[in-house]
């Protein structure tokens, strides 16, 4: 157990550091720079610039004294506006935790009971709707359903605001964000919940005369939950970072819109350390399902 866990956590590193280096090149390989505007800046405003910056080292010097901060916690400044990278994740990070988190344990809890009530129904009227809705939000992007909700219950019926600092604002984001994930993982919980009831153990515990509550909750759907964490792993790490369309739709000051106007403004720094930020999360979270693996069916060995 503590060598497979070493393990991961060496490849962890690893993995975020490849990321690292992608990033970092691909950004410098783009045509244009940090500093253009729509009114070109003098040539020694711009030397200025890249001196004040680091970036008139060569790539190779500035991909290391990047690193080197890096593992000092330091994110770098703007480009832009010379503010803190850390302090600008600091302040919308909560925001888009707050509002991904949320759409996840929606995504989760519905699914996984829509999943398992079309499988013990399979055929009839309930598993046929659940079925139609789960392959209609699967079709259905996050933006498009996001702008149908603000048009139709912002604008139209006014039961929401558009935007107000307060938790009703996030029921229309948070609806928007877990659909997705909610229908497959609905259609992922039928599944492995039709799976388990046709497994030999399931048949010896009804025989037993188990009853069916516990032969559902306790056996059949504790191991029909492996593939849901799986998916709900990196799941949870791409919604909570990669909302940013949604919440751009929704004028939600989050991270996700940071990045946004990080790409727009070729803000080198800032793209890079939401990049990061969001890799690290993708591997944290992939590393806490494989140990939860262990939890939900004891059988696991870690090798």
């Amino acid at each position: 157990m503590v060598k497979y866990v070493i393990k991961r956590v060496l490849l962890a590193i690893l993995t975020v550091l490849i990321i690292c280096a992608i990033t970092f090149f691909t950004m410098h390989a783009i045509p244009g720079g940090p500093f253009n505007r729509e009114k070109a800046l003098s040539e020694s405003t711009i030397k200025a610039l890249n001196e004040r910056y680091g970036l008139d080292k060569p790539l190779v010097e500035q991909f290391f004294l990047y690193m080197k901060g890096l593992l000092h916690g330091d994110f770098g400044v703007s480009l832009k506006n010379g503010r803190n990278i850390s302090d600008i994740i600091g302040e919308s990070f909560p925001i888009s935790a707050k509002l991904g988190i949320s759409a996840m344990v929606v995504a989760l809890f519905f699914g996984t009971l829509f999943g398992s009530l079309a499988a013990l129904m399979r055929n009839k009227l309930p598993d046929r709707i659940i079925v139609f809705f789960s392959t209609l939000f699967t079709a259905v992007p996050s933006f498009v359903l996001a702008t149908l909700l603000l048009l139709v219950f912002c604008i139209k019926l006014n039961w929401f605001p558009v935007w107000s600092p307060t938790t009703q604002n996030y029921v229309l984001p948070v609806i928007a964000l877990s659909a997705y994930p909610m229908a497959y993982i609905t259609r992922l919980s039928k599944t492995s919940m039709l799976d388990a009831l046709s497994q030999d153990y399931i048949r010896t515990a009804r025989a037993k005369g188990v009853s069916k509550t516990k032969m559902i909750f306790k056996h059949a759907l504790r191991n029909s939950l492996i593939p849901v964490i799986t998916y709900a792993g990196p799941q949870i790490a791409y919604i909570i970072t990669g909302s940013m369309v949604v919440e751009t739709i929704f004028t939600i000051g989050g991270l996700g819109g940071k990045f946004i106007s990080g790409i727009t403004n070729r803000d080198y720094t800032l793209i890079m350390a939401t990049t990061i930020f969001l890799a690290t999360l993708m591997v944290i979270a992939n590393l806490i399902c494989d140990l939860l693996y262990k939890l939900v069916d004891p059988r696991i060995k870690y090798e």
